[in-house]
C-alpha cells in the first residue's frame, strides 16, 4: 500500500469474511473513460487486497473503439446492439483493449499500491475463442430478419487458468483486455461481460462485480428509485423474456445468470461512478446496485438482512 487508499472505518470486520476469496470485477466502459474514473476503482480495489482478498479485473472498452474508430474514418456497425469487429475493427480493438485501457489500469493501480499484470485472453492461453456464427437478426432498414456476420467476434470455447492461479497466488491483481485466439493463432474481439463471467466460473469467485455507469436494474427505465435490490435468477430471466431488461444491460444480467448457474455465489451490477460504490456495496446490505444469484442464496441472504436488524 502507498498510503493513498485506506480501509474505512468498520470495513474491515465485513470483509473479513472475503479474505482468501476470490473477486472478478469488470469494468465497463464509462468506468475506463479517463484517469479520475480510473483511480475511483483502483482506490477500492486496492483497500480489497489490503483485506486479503483476491481481486481479478477484465476490461472492454467499446466506446472508446468507436471514439477511435472514427478518428481514424472508420464507421463502427453494430445490429441490435452488438458489435460486428471486421479487420479494421479489430486492429483498433488490439490498440485499444490490449494497449491503452490496459495500460492506463496498470498505472492507475500501481498507484494505490497495486501490484499488477496486464493480460488478454491470448496470454498463457487463458481464454480459446472460436468465431462466433452468424446470427439470423433484424437489421435496421431491412423488412425481415437476416443471416449477420459479426466478422472477427469469438465465442468462449475453453479457459485455461493456470496463468491466473500463479498470479493471485503470488499477491498479484491480473488485469484482462477482452481478447482471445483459437488454436490456429486468429485474434477475436470478446464481449467483456462474456470473459469476466467465464473466468469467475472457471476461477470458482466468490462474487463478480460488474461496474457501469447505471444504478442497476430499475422497475422503471425513467425512475431511478424503482432500482431492484435483490433480483434471483429466475426473477432475472423472467424480466428480460417480458422486455424488462433491454438493450446493454442484457449481456450482462445474462453474464450474472450463467454465473450464478455456475457457480459463482453472488454478483452484482452497480454504478461505479461514485467514490467507494464497490466497498458500499461489499459492506451494506443494502447495497448500491442490484445483486443477482439463485434463489437459494437470496433466501439466505434475505435472513442475514432480517437476522441483522435491516
Amino acid at each position: 500500500m502507498t498510503g493513498k487508499a485506506k480501509l474505512p472505518k468498520g470495513a474491515g470486520k465485513y470483509l473479513g469474511v472475503l479474505r482468501g476469496k476470490t473477486l472478478v470485477v469488470k469494468l465497463g466502459g464509462s468506468m475506463i473513460k479517463d484517469q479520475a474514473s480510473m483511480d475511483l476503482v483502483s482506490e477500492d480495489i486496492a483497500i480489497l487486497k489490503h483485506a486479503g482478498i483476491r481481486v481479478i479485473v477484465v476490461h472492454g472498452g467499446g466506446p472508446q473503439v468507436d471514439e477511435l474508430s472514427r478518428k481514424m474514418g472508420h464507421t463502427p456497425r453494430k445490429v441490435e446492439g452488438r458489435r460486428i469487429t471486421d479487420a479494421a475493427a479489430l486492429e483498433i480493438a488490439k490498440m485499444i483493449f490490449g494497449g491503452t485501457i490496459n495500460t492506463d489500469l496498470l498505472v492507475s493501480l500501481r498507484k494505490f499500491g497495486v501490484k499488477v499484470v496486464g493480460l488478454s485472453g491470448v496470454d498463457g492461453n487463458l481464454i480459446k475463442a472460436k468465431k462466433r456464427e452468424a446470427w439470423k437478426m433484424k437489421v435496421a432498414g431491412k423488412k425481415s430478419a437476416e443471416l449477420v456476420d459479426f466478422g472477427f467476434v469469438g465465442d468462449v470455447i475453453g479457459v485455461d487458468t493456470t496463468i491466473l492461479h500463479l498470479l493471485v497466488k503470488s499477491s498479484y491483481t491480473p488485469v484482462i483486455a477482452s481478447l482471445g485466439s483459437d488454436d490456429e493463432g486468429q485474434l477475436f474481439n470478446i464481449n467483456a461481460d462474456t470473459v469476466a463471467q467465464v473466468i469467475a466460473v472457471s476461477m470458482k469467485a466468490e462474487k463478480l462485480i460488474n461496474l457501469t455507469n447505471v444504478k442497476g436494474v430499475m422497475r422503471d427505465q425513467n425512475d431511478p428509485s424503482s432500482l431492484i435490490s435483490v433480483l434471483d435468477v429466475g426473477e432475472a430471466e423472467r424480466m428480460i423474456r417480458k422486455g424488462g431488461i433491454t438493450e446493454g444491460m442484457i449481456p450482462k444480467i445474462r453474464a450474472s445468470i450463467n454465473a450464478v448457474h455456475g457457480g459463482v455465489k453472488r454478483t452484482h451490477i452497480i454504478n461505479g461512478t461514485k467514490r467507494h460504490s464497490l466497498l458500499n456495496e461489499m459492506l451494506t446490505f443494502e447495497g448500491t446496485g442490484t445483486m443477482i444469484l439463485s434463489k437459494k442464496e437470496k433466501a439466505r441472504y434475505l435472513h442475514e438482512k432480517t437476522s441483522n436488524g435491516n
